[in-house]
């Protein structure tokens, strides 16, 4: 791996941090449903829209939110109001496989699907900051 390759992989780690929620119990097709809506957006205006918000797929991911803003304030000092979502996903998870009894003995599948969802946040602030270290110019 070149050294420039490394710096890249270096400056774009240290502008983003990121939050993951594993096995959340809705399918994957829901939860898309709100994060596509989210993306690209500030930090306030994502919150915002997920408290006004009527799916129950919302709620899990205003968490989400939430925790991945308080990381970065906490790890990495980032300014909240700065903040936008620069990358929000979904991955279906493991299906929960249960049987349900039903009449004459049978047994009737339920299937619950789960989802994982990612969140990386990204400063506005220090991008530019770090953009300028990376070139060598100097603010003034």
């Amino acid at each position: 791996m070149s050294s420039k390759k490394k710096q890249k992989m270096k400056r774009s780690s240290s502008t983003q941090v990121q939050a993951l929620a594993q096995h959340i119990s809705m399918s994957a097709h829901k939860a898309r449903r709100v994060v596509d809506q989210i993306r690209g957006r500030s930090y306030a205006e994502t919150l915002m829209l997920l408290e006004l918000m009527p799916y129950r797929a919302s709620y899990p991911i205003f968490k989400l939110v939430y925790s991945a803003a308080a990381n970065a304030s906490h790890n990495k000092s980032f300014n909240e109001a700065d903040s936008f979502i620069s990358k929000a996903e979904v991955n279906g998870g493991t299906i929960v496989k249960k049987f349900k009894p039903r009449a004459k003995g049978r047994s009737y599948p339920i299937k619950r699907p789960t989802c994982h969802i990612t969140i990386v946040l990204k400063d506005r602030s220090k991008k530019k900051t770090d953009q300028d270290m990376f070139l060598g110019t100097k603010n003034v």
